[in-house]
Order: structure tokens, then sequence, then C-alpha cells
């Protein structure tokens, strides 16, 4: 489960790792991590579990792991005192002009690779966009059923519109260089040539010859921001 830093708290990640996922999330950069000491242990004794503060203005103790897209990648196996749990950590640098972008991400699957880590956190903004404009456009939001199946094919119903719509837009512009879709758009197009196609049936006219007429598709795209 991919989240973003508000849900990176102990009681919530406790829940996610009791019914059997594991977290990705987003720390602060002044939370409070500790190194795992990895040295020899006293003969006696209690066993020295941590090796000090993690600091990230020292990323020698963190493991590089390489650059991508403009990204330089840190990683290291911890133990997070307000999670109260081992984590793995990857510490992203991104060069923007005289600045640095930093970033701190988490996983508790200590596992997983960092590389990964950071592929998985960013595709949730993708995944945002997909509810963002299923709220807005495909009526996500907009059931009034109770009954679990009920929701289940009203969710389905509307994430499958919007994929369809996605899949029909990309298809047209295969052939454009830095298309931007706009379901807003789409949503008119499609209100457009369901209203044409009323009105023809009302009107007794044929349908299709109103398709193949050169003024249906600006008709079709009355109203749309991006043709």
């Amino acid at each position: 489960m991919v989240t973003d830093g508000y849900y990176s708290k102990k009681k919530f990640t406790d829940g996610v790792v009791d019914i059997g996922l594991h977290q990705i999330g987003k720390l602060r950069h002044d939370a409070n991590l500790r190194y795992l000491y990895q040295g020899p242990q006293k003969p006696r004794g209690r066993r020295r579990q941590y090796d000090g503060k993690v600091q990230f203005d020292d990323l020698s103790r963190l493991k590089w792991v390489r650059e991508m897209e403009g990204v330089y990648i840190y990683t290291t196996v911890v133990h997070s005192v307000g999670l109260k749990r081992t984590i793995r950590i990857t510490y992203l640098l991104k060069p923007d002009g005289h600045r640095l972008q930093t970033a701190l991400l988490f996983s508790t699957d200590t596992e997983l690779s960092a590389e990964q880590m950071y592929r998985y956190y960013k595709a949730r903004f993708q995944i945002e966009f997909l509810f963002r404009d299923a709220k807005q456009f495909t009526g996500l939001s907009d059931c009034q059923a109770r009954s679990k199946e009920a929701l289940h094919f009203h969710f389905n119903a509307a994430m499958t519109v919007l994929n369809l719509l996605k899949l029909e837009d990309r298809q047209q512009a295969s052939n454009s260089q830095g298309h931007v879709i706009s379901i807003m758009s789409w949503k008119i197009r499609k209100f457009n040539a369901h209203l044409l196609q009323r009105f023809s049936e009302k009107l007794g006219l044929d349908f299709s010859l109103i398709k193949s007429h050169p003024a249906y598709e600006t008709l079709q795209n009355y109203g749309a921001t991006a043709a």
C-alpha cells in the first residue's frame, strides 16, 4: 500500500501490516531514525541494537544505489522510533538549479529494493489522478447504494468508463507529441454525440448520414476545452 506522509503513523502502519500488507510512505526529514548495530556483541549483558541517529547531512552510512531520471538514490535499513519497527528507507536527491530537492521514503518491507520503492511511490500520483477524474467526471462518489455488491459494481463501472476514455484518447493521439488528456473534454464530446443522436431519432433523421457530415466533428467538439 502506497500512502502519503499523513499516514506515516504507527497506528496506521500497524493496521496495514496486520492485514498482511506492506506500506510504502513518506517521512519527515527530521524523523527519529536509528542505524542498526552490525558490529560484534559483548559476551555478556544486553545485546546492542542501535548505532546512532540517522543524519542526512552525512550520507556516508547510506548505501548508494544509482541515478534514475536525474534522481540520486540512497538506501539502508534502520529502526524507526516513531513507527517502533525496522524499516527500509530510500533517500532521494534531485539537483534543481542552485537548489537540491530531497525526499525520504520508507517501506515496512525491508527486502524491497530502493528502485522499486521509488517507482511505486512515483506511481501513486497517477493513481490519485484516476480518483480525481473519476470523482469529477464519471460519478465515482455519487452512488447512494449501501450494499457491498452495489457499491462494488458502481466503483468498477466508474473506473471502467474512465479507463475506456483514456484508451480511446491514447488511440487517437498515438502520433501526437506532448499530448495531455482532458477527461472533461471527452465527457463533453460524448454528451454532444449522444445529444445529436437523440435529436436525429426524435426528428426521424438518418443518424449515419449525420455522422458522415463534415460538420459532425465540429458539433461533437462544441464546448470542449481541448480538441
